[in-house]
């Protein structure tokens, strides 16, 4: 189960829509434009269009997965009391009191450049049911950080 804000949901029920309605129309297209070109059993142009192909149903069938399995969370229900998926939450270094927010979403939603973090990652897993004042200490690749939670809200 993927749990997700409304907006993660909608995002990929368009990319399926465009996946199905457009990409798919144009994998068809470059297969048959391939074919066209004579032999197959020697036509690199058509194995690449048949594996590109094969590639795009199999992310049509993830999305598709995906969308069957999810549970939208409606977040204005709640609790800012604690960290938990779909929570923005402010934190601060404690070693170099730089500041920083994340959003914890789903695998599906996570985009780092939007400072959406996936509910599997090490930081987000360090911060779940936590509250604001606490300080944990949370194993990154570049070792051990100490981050004093600042704030926490759903501003989806």
């Amino acid at each position: 189960m993927a749990y997700m804000s409304q907006q993660g949901y909608d995002k990929l029920v368009a990319e399926l829509q465009h996946l199905e309605s457009v990409e798919r129309l144009a994998a068809s297209a470059a297969i048959a434009e391939a074919r066209d070109k004579g032999d197959l059993s020697e036509n690199a142009e058509y194995d690449a269009a048949k594996e590109a192909q094969a590639k795009l149903e199999t992310k049509i069938a993830l999305l598709k997965q995906t969308i069957m399995d999810a549970k939208i969370i409606d977040t204005k229900t709640l609790d800012t009391s604690s960290v938990q998926i779909l929570a923005t939450v402010g934190l601060k270094n404690v070693k170099n009191g730089m500041q920083m927010k994340y959003t914890i979403v789903s695998e599906s939603e996570a985009n780092l450049r939007e400072g959406k973090i996936s509910v599997g990652t090490p930081i987000a897993q360090g911060l779940l049911g936590k509250h604001v004042g606490d300080v944990v200490s949370i194993k990154v690749p570049a070792g051990m950080v100490e981050l004093e939670i600042t704030s926490i809200n759903f501003d989806l």
